[in-house]
């Protein structure tokens, strides 16, 4: 009794009360989506998503790299910083009890950052019922039909962009130029999809990409700083819908199976042909890998239609992922994100980015 009135004479324990409020929230998203969608994602999420980007927008790099940079001194500061208070104070029981409220207060803040900035929508409305697309099942031949006119897309599309000296796709612009065209493709396809508009910056290149492609990652959104962040060493082709995809997390879409149909026709949206080439190659292959699932002589016969150049973008990318294959770092950030993922709703943990499956056979049945 002694310590528990010891505890309350801090008025930072009060702060331990967003835990709770964290996960009362979680759990009324999650039993209720119309709380879920019109109140935390339309409205709170909305408006606090904006207002944040729009402050770490200003910055042209990535604001959660310097921290996660920085981050070693940081915690070595606070570790001295205590002990010294430690060394020179009497009342140590003083000091360790305030260290143990700070440690719980500042994770409880990151709670609920957390939720109310990111897992929240996890509960949302799907996409699927802002795009009036009915999700059935669907024949082989459909999926066939799917992968016939992506392959027709793509050769079409590849043979409007630039490539290097080994004729490899390259991106038309600097990186910085691609991510303002990919932000202004949400800003055309909203016209369609008003739930995809708002005024937000554009993704950030991560100085550290390599380190993310040894974690075998191409893309990361931070809801703490309203960051897509992106790994820019990875093959030009997937760069763009890579942009896209995390901008579709910016606007509120956690599920990664949309945010790769978002990441798709937004890219079809914009008027930029490097756009177009990448997002209807994430649609392609995600088509392919499931065709050759079900009938890998169909696989083939689509695969034969494929431009000499892009299977050499595809033989490039596949070249660039077989040296991060099974490494140590990959195999751990797969585990990481295949919990995570399943910890937010996702039960198919990392297989969830090929549900995307169903949004594109549904979208190729009404416009075809």
């Amino acid at each position: 009794m002694v310590v528990v009135n010891t505890l309350f004479k801090y008025k930072r324990i009060y702060i331990l009360l967003l835990i709770p409020i964290s996960f009362a929230l979680l759990m009324l998203s999650k039993y209720n989506a119309f709380f879920a969608e019109e109140i935390m994602a339309r409205r709170i999420y909305f408006i606090l998503a904006q207002g944040i980007s729009m402050i770490t927008g200003m910055l042209p790099f990535s604001i959660i790299e310097v921290i996660l940079i920085l981050l070693p001194i940081i915690i070595l500061g606070i570790i001295i910083l205590f002990l010294k208070k430690l060394f020179i104070t009497k009342d140590k029981k003083t000091i360790i009890i305030k260290a143990i409220l700070n440690i719980l207060s500042f994770f409880s803040i990151l709670l609920f950052l957390y939720i109310i900035l990111c897992g929240t929508n996890y509960y949302r409305y799907t996409f699927s019922q802002y795009s009036n697309l009915e999700i059935k099942d669907s024949s082989l031949e459909e999926l066939y039909e799917l992968s016939l006119h992506l392959v027709e897309d793509v050769n079409k599309f590849r043979e409007n962009v630039m490539e290097n000296e080994d004729g490899v796709f390259v991106l038309s612009n600097d990186i910085y130029k691609t991510a303002k065209i990919s932000s202004e493709s949400y800003k055309l396809a909203s016209k369609q999809y008003p739930v995809l508009g708002g005024r937000y910056p554009s993704s950030k290149p991560v100085l550290l990409s390599k380190l993310m492609s040894k974690a075998e990652t191409t893309g990361i959104f931070i809801p703490f700083t309203m960051e897509a962040n992106i790994n820019v060493d990875v093959p030009d082709y997937s760069i763009p819908a890579t942009m896209n995809h995390e901008l579709a997390h910016l606007r509120g879409f956690m599920r990664e199976d949309e945010a790769n149909f978002i990441a798709y026709i937004t890219c079809m949206a914009s008027d930029s042909f490097d756009l177009k080439y990448s997002g209807s190659m994430l649609a392609l292959i995600t088509a392919n890998n499931a065709l050759y699932n079900q009938d890998k002589d169909l696989y083939f016969d689509i695969r034969d239609t494929m431009s000499e150049k892009v299977i050499r973008d595809i033989r490039d990318n596949n070249e660039y992922w077989q040296q991060y294959e099974d490494t140590v770092i990959s195999v751990v950030s797969n585990k990481v994100n295949d919990a995570f993922l399943k910890a937010n709703n996702q039960t198919d943990g990392v297989k969830s980015y090929g549900r995307m499956l169903d949004l594109l056979l549904a979208y190729h049945k009404i416009n075809q």
